[in-house]
């Protein structure tokens, strides 16, 4: 990544996708070139929360609502300690932001963190390119690296695949640290960081849990070695075929019993330490408005994604695996994937979505309530 922060405003910018159809625009954020997986958010409002989102990492977000900026940036909202997205594309970019929280424009912001994008682009146009083609590898250019689009197409083609991509390690922390609980404590969660978002560990400390946010190459004895009543995988970014070290690690806490949760790339290593495999899909699901259907309860909620892989379990029946029966808890209404996981003969679950949800909705909240219950299920 090559990357000017100066002239942004003005500078002439190109997006061009390896199939090879290209967008001209401005750039929008720092100047130079990127590449990453190009990939839209359906959410109208959370754009912080997106952008510092870990599970983000190497991948050029497509903003589908076409004013974005509105409400600048804040010093209080943000996932993580920085912007994770590899590239940002807008179509209207806020000129002034308003709102009593903003501190400086989403543009500054982009700029001070080398983020380089690109607006003034039909972003209808390319996010239904994408829906008909898939997510693919993209590059933006701006300023002197603009170059013949044959040049930029050869290096966007250089470019490595999401597919087979094993980056959790690369976003989590290396050094343990502890989430303390709000008032009393009445649990201590060992969370393995594959990409965590903050508000995560502060939805479990609402709830009087002591959180222990490990690194995801955390072993088993390190996973125990905080005495969890609970044990979490987290988020995050790449293929789940390639996490073999979670998955070998939530099989040791499912041959113990401990009491499991896990959220969008927790769910997958679940699904893998089930015996299930998983896949890419064609462009994914993200956003802050997707249709999911508890199936247990049957209730319908709105919930916040951001996966391109998924599950490959059976939704017609109860499988047996190595550890009980387990059966698919909960289904995207769009397309029917796997949206949740449950072993019926073990305390564990797991959705695909975020019930931490910062930016709304908060319909999944009580998946946190739902881990509660198993852990004092186990201590009784």
């Amino acid at each position: 990544m090559t990357i000017s922060t100066r002239g942004a405003a003005k500078a002439p910018a190109v997006l061009v996708l390896e199939d090879g159809r290209a967008f001209r625009g401005r750039a929008y954020g720092a100047v130079g070139e990127t590449f990453g997986e190009a990939v839209f958010s359906t959410g109208m409002t959370g754009y912080q929360e997106t952008l510092t989102d870990p599970s983000y990492h190497r991948q050029v977000v497509v903003m589908t609502a076409p004013h974005v900026g509105n409400t600048g940036v804040n010093d209080e909202d943000h996932e993580s300690k920085q912007i994770w997205v590899a590239g940002y594309v807008v179509r209207d970019p806020a000129r002034v932001p308003s709102n009593w929280r903003s501190r400086r424009s989403l543009d500054e912001e982009l700029v001070s963190q080398g983020v380089v994008g690109i607006s003034g682009i039909d972003t209808r146009a390319l996010t239904r390119h994408l829906r008909e083609r898939g997510a693919m590898r993209v590059g933006i250019f701006s300023g002197n690296a603009i170059a013949d689009e044959g040049t930029l197409l050869a290096r966007v083609r250089q470019a490595p695949e999401m597919s087979g991509a094993d980056l959790s390690a690369e976003v989590a922390t290396k050094e343990t640290y502890v989430v303390p609980a709000i008032g009393t404590k009445k649990f201590t969660v060992a969370a393995i960081d594959l990409g965590i978002k903050g508000m995560t560990p502060h939805r479990m400390a609402e709830r009087g849990i002591e959180v222990h946010v490990l690194p995801a190459t955390a072993t088993l004895e390190e996973v125990y070695a905080v005495e969890p009543d609970g044990v979490f995988f987290s988020n995050g970014p790449g293929d789940p075929s390639t996490a073999d070290h979670p998955v070998s690690v939530m099989q040791g806490v499912l041959e113990r019993r401990t009491p499991l949760f896990g959220i969008c790339f927790g769910n997958q290593i679940l699904g893998r330490a089930l015996g299930f495999g998983t896949y890419k899909l064609k462009y994914g699901h993200r956003g802050i408005n997707q249709p999911v259907q508890d199936r247990s309860t049957g209730k319908v909620e709105v919930t916040a994604h951001n996966h391109g892989f998924a599950v490959d379990a059976p939704l017609d029946k109860v499988s047996d695996t190595a550890y009980g029966r387990a059966e698919v808890s909960h289904v995207c209404l769009n397309d029917q994937v796997v949206e949740g996981l449950q072993l019926l003969d073990r305390p564990a679950f797991s959705v695909q979505y975020h019930p931490e949800a910062a930016a709304g909705p908060h319909d999944a909240a009580y998946l946190f309530d739902r881990f509660v219950s198993l852990m004092e299920g186990q201590r009784a």
